[in-house]
Order: C-alpha cells, then sequence, then structure tokens
C-alpha cells in the first residue's frame, strides 16, 4: 500500500506503479470497469477533459431541487410547472402580449372623452400645449402629453364678505355703509384661467371687491340705499370687473354682480333711524306744500283765463261789460251784509230787518211765567 495515491490518478487511468494493471473484477463481473471512478482529487485543475473538477452550478442546484425537496432519479413529483398554450406553428404569445399592453396603454391614456359642457387642457412634459374640445379627442399618451379636464360652462358664486362679516365701504358723500354681494363667473379661457394667474380664484374676489369700492365711492348714500342707484353700482361693478381680468389675460366671464344687503354701520343704526324717520317726514311736508302750490297754481290759472275772457267781452261792448261786472261787484259784497236800505218814498231809508228778525225770534223763544199761567 505504501507509495499509492489515494486521490488516483491524474488521467483518470491506473494507480503509480501498476499496482492496480491486475485488473481486479467489480461486483459486476467487469475488469477495470471501477477505473477512474474513485475519489477525485479536489486539488487538481477544473476542465472539461476526463477526470477533470467542474464547480457547482446555482442552476444546477435549483434543477435538482422542487417544492418537496431534493429531487431524484426517477418519476417522483416535480411541482408546479404551468404554461401557456402554444399558438398554431408553435408560436410564442409573447408579442399578443406587448402588442395588446401597448394598445391598451393608449386607450386609457391617449383618447378622451371630453362632455358638451367641459374642456380638456393638454400639457406635454408638464408645459402647456393646448385645448380640447366637447367630443373625442386623441392625444400623445402619458407620459409625454397629460389631460385634465374642467367644466368651463359652471357658474361659480363668489360671496363678499364671508358670512355675516361687515364690510364697510365708505360713499360718495363721506358716509359708511354696510354692503354685501355675490359675484357670478364662469372660464372662457381654459388655458389662461390655468396658467396665467397663480391663484384665479382669490384674483376674482379682489378684482371684485376694488371695483365695488370704486363704484360706491362715485354714488351718495341715498342713492347705494335706494333701488335705482344699486342698479347703477352692479352694473358699473361687472364692467370694471371684467376690463380688469381682461387686461390680467384671466380668462374669467363675469357673469352678474348683485348686491344683497345695504345696511349702515351697527354702531350708527339706531341714529340712521332717526335720521331716516325725519327725512321721511321732511319730504311728507314737502309733498303737502307742493300739492298746496299745485292747488293756488290751478285757481291763479283759472282766473287769468276768466279775466281774459271778461276782457275780450269788454273790448267789444265796454259799456254794457262795466254794468254787468258792477252789478255782480255789488251782489257779491252786499249779499253778506246784514243791513238792508229802501230808496223809496214813504219808507224808513234804514230797516235793520236781520235785527228786527232776530229779536221777535228771541222774544217767541223766551216766554214770561206770569203769561203762561195767566193763560192756564
Amino acid at each position: 500500500m505504501a507509495g499509492k495515491n489515494p486521490w488516483g490518478s491524474s488521467n483518470g487511468g491506473g494507480s503509480d506503479g501498476g499496482d492496480d494493471a491486475s485488473g481486479s473484477e467489480s461486483p459486476s463481473g467487469d475488469k477495470g470497469s471501477d477505473k477512474g471512478n474513485g475519489p477525485k482529487n479536489p486539488w487538481l485543475p477544473t476542465g472539461s477533459g476526463k477526470g477533470s473538477r467542474r464547480s457547482a452550478n446555482i442552476e444546477d442546484i435549483f434543477k435538482n431541487r422542487g417544492p418537496e425537496g431534493p429531487r431524484r432519479g426517477g418519476g417522483g413529483p416535480r411541482g408546479p410547472n404551468f404554461r401557456l398554450p402554444e399558438l398554431p406553428g408553435g408560436k410564442s404569445w409573447t408579442p399578443l402580449l406587448i402588442v395588446g399592453g401597448l394598445v391598451a396603454w393608449f386607450l386609457f391614456t391617449g383618447v378622451h372623452f371630453v362632455q358638451p359642457r367641459q374642456q380638456g387642457i393638454v400639457t406635454t412634459f408638464g408645459k402647456f400645449s393646448h385645448t380640447l374640445n366637447p367630443g373625442t379627442n386623441f392625444t400623445v399618451p402619458w407620459p409625454v402629453q397629460s389631460v385634465d379636464i374642467e367644466n368651463v360652462s359652471q357658474i361659480r358664486r363668489e360671496s363678499i364678505p364671508d358670512g355675516t362679516a361687515e364690510k364697510l365701504i365708505l360713499t360718495g358723500d363721506q358716509n359708511l355703509v354696510d354692503l354685501s354681494y355675490i359675484v357670478r363667473w364662469n372660464i372662457k379661457d381654459l388655458g389662461q384661467f390655468r396658467f396665467q394667474l397663480a391663484d384665479p380664484t382669490a384674483t376674482v374676489r379682489e378684482v371684485a371687491e376694488a371695483a365695488m369700492r370704486a363704484s360706491v365711492a362715485e354714488q351718495e348714500l341715498d342713492r347705494v340705499l335706494s333701488g335705482a342707484g344699486r342698479a347703477e353700482i352692479e352694473g358699473a361693478v361687472r364692467e370694471r370687473m371684467q376690463n380688469i381680468l381682461d387686461a390680467y389675460q384671466a380668462g374669467v366671464a363675469v357673469q352678474g354682480v348683485e348686491i344683497d344687503k345695504t345696511d349702515p354701520p351697527t354702531r350708527v343704526i339706531d341714529a340712521f333711524k332717526d335720521v331716516s324717520a325725519a327725512e321721511q317726514d321732511a319730504d311728507a311736508a314737502e309733498n303737502r306744500a307742493r300739492a298746496y302750490a299745485q292747488q293756488i297754481l290751478a285757481r291763479a290759472q283759472g282766473d287769468a283765463g276768466a279775466f281774459d275772457r271778461i276782457y275780450e267781452e269788454y273790448r267789444l261792448a265796454p259799456e254794457v261789460t262795466r254794468r254787468r261786472l258792477y252789478y255782480e261787484t255789488m251782489e257779491s259784497v252786499l249779499s253778506k251784509t246784514d243791513k238792508t236800505i229802501v230808496e223809496t218814498e214813504g219808507v224808513t231809508p234804514y230797516l235793520p230787518l236781520p235785527e228786527i228778525r232776530r229779536r221777535s225770534q228771541q222774544s217767541q223763544a223766551v216766554t214770561p211765567p206770569e203769561a203762561s199761567q195767566g193763560g192756564n
């Protein structure tokens, strides 16, 4: 045994010194069948020749291992082995799956349905490109182009101030009025609305407040509180707002301004009510005086018309007209006196007939008691 190589020969042949040349038989009866089948030398270089050593491969490990443990020789269980059915001709499903994914990606990100009251805004890598009108539209799929759809016909309402807060505005006659109003607007250019202003809604509120203060400053307090003045202010505010927003290129259309409340400040509301009551009394007195003046004027105009007619008659017949005027004047004057004058002979020139009649009536009304007793 001395001098033998325990790892066998390097070429897979016999042992050193020819000790194994006797060719002992294997259990199967074949001579030399175990030649080169002994333990391998770990220090031999790897290679593809016979008897060379090859390092373990990770693929070999997983090929020989299944879910139930290391695979053995024979027909044991090998675990799940799912495979898609083959296409006719043995073609692969991979190209069809890729094409289907591309089609689905285009349909979901490249086809857009815009409703009648809406518009879509298209951005290319985040930069504004164009807008989409109602209908079916096509764009480059995401992430190249993105689409954001907005309802541009919806009427938006801004109440100024918010809630029940007090909003004091100075009028043209240096009075304060607590005024609240509502602004109705919508989008007329979606591109400008989205990309021109940082906060379009806040801009609309600030422009509305500036326009309202400028319009109220042109009116007196009485006109601000009256219906006609409020309508004039609403029209002026709407026009001012639209001009300012167009200058800003805000893409906003102002549909209308409605004044909701015009009241005096809370701290002076009692005094304001007293002033209003006094003004109403003054207006009532002025109306009564105006009505009386109209009556006097109408009467004077009537007298002037009568005089003109009499003058025309006087020009035609001066003597007759003069006598008739004299008679009418004396009749109107003497009808109001209690004296009677008679110019006939044998009659007392002056008879106080009304006085005699009055005394007779008094004497008949008061009868002495003696006369009444004597009669009984």
